[in-house]
């Protein structure tokens, strides 16, 4: 299986356009085959576009993550497709569509140095009621700000945005001493009864009124150096509890991206690069 590998500020993906037919239920063990950092190519995700009705700049887009479910969509991975496609010339244009399971979703290119990408990226509209979530405590929520839940005997007030995909945010005044401590949490909520398709998690620590730093607990995945998706709601949740501007500058491991919170609809754009390209035999 011909597949190319990228990365959004260390946020990794194998890219496969036109896959070949396999089975509907086959896709979740290809994907950790594929995945797997020690047997396979290694990545937090598998990327499947398929051109929609011989549409230059129409695709459509899935994402398994690592351990073989199918997420909504990805902001680092729709950022990492359009790269793909850029450098692969598939594109006529600067700017080209997905179809995801959120909705459409559509990636302008700002600039390019050989292999190396920077693509802004419409994220949808943010949605924050408990049934959109979803989140299920047994009651309806029009809003979750700073709701206090439990976690190893310890309260947790959490945010809560979706972007496509769940979220659910903690702010924090500095980050744990250890990486055990927030992968524990984070694993916890990914899987606390209260989010009935699981979620992402993020730590957010509150810079200024125009930057955050966030570390990233990924659904299926675990940490990863970067989310596009979870920087958007990371934001989002900033700018919901007044902390920050409507314009962040949002930190990763990696470096950095934007997110931009413009009347109802979300922008994001960071970079994305091709790693490189290869056959997949396993």
């Amino acid at each position: 299986m011909q597949f190319a590998k990228l990365h959004a500020l260390g946020n990794d993906f194998l890219v496969v356009e036109d896959p070949p037919r396999v089975e509907e239920a086959d896709l979740p063990e290809i994907s950790r085959r594929m995945c797997d950092r020690h047997t396979g190519v290694g990545a937090d995700g598998l990327l499947l576009l398929k051109q929609v009705n011989g549409q230059a700049e129409r695709y459509g887009f899935r994402i398994f993550n690592a351990d073989g479910s199918e997420a909504e969509i990805s902001g680092n991975g729709l950022r990492c497709a359009a790269a793909y496609l850029f450098h692969r010339k598939r594109v006529n244009g600067t700017n080209v569509t997905f179809e995801t399971v959120a909705g459409e979703r559509s990636c302008n290119l700002v600039q390019r140095d050989g292999n190396s990408f920077e693509l802004r990226t419409e994220m949808g509209e943010p949605r924050f009621s408990s049934r959109d979530i979803p989140f299920d405590d047994g009651q309806e929520h029009e809003y979750i700000i700073d709701y206090p839940l439990s976690i190893s005997r310890r309260v947790y007030h959490i945010t809560c945005v979706s972007v496509g995909n769940p979220h659910c945010d903690i702010f924090v005044e500095r980050f744990f001493p250890a990486r055990i401590e927030w992968h524990q949490v984070g694993q916890e909520l990914e899987h606390h009864p209260f989010f009935p398709h699981r979620t992402n998690v993020e730590f957010i620590r509150v810079i200024n009124r125009q930057e955050i730093e966030v570390l990233f607990w990924e659904r299926g995945v675990g940490e990863t150096l970067s989310s596009g998706s979870g920087s958007c709601a990371a934001a989002v949740a900033a700018i919901l509890k007044g902390l920050t501007e409507r314009k962040v500058r949002v930190w990763t491991s990696m470096g950095s991206l934007i997110v931009e919170w413009e009347k109802d609809r979300i922008f994001q754009t960071g970079p994305a690069q091709l790693v490189f390209e290869g056959n997949f035999l396993g």
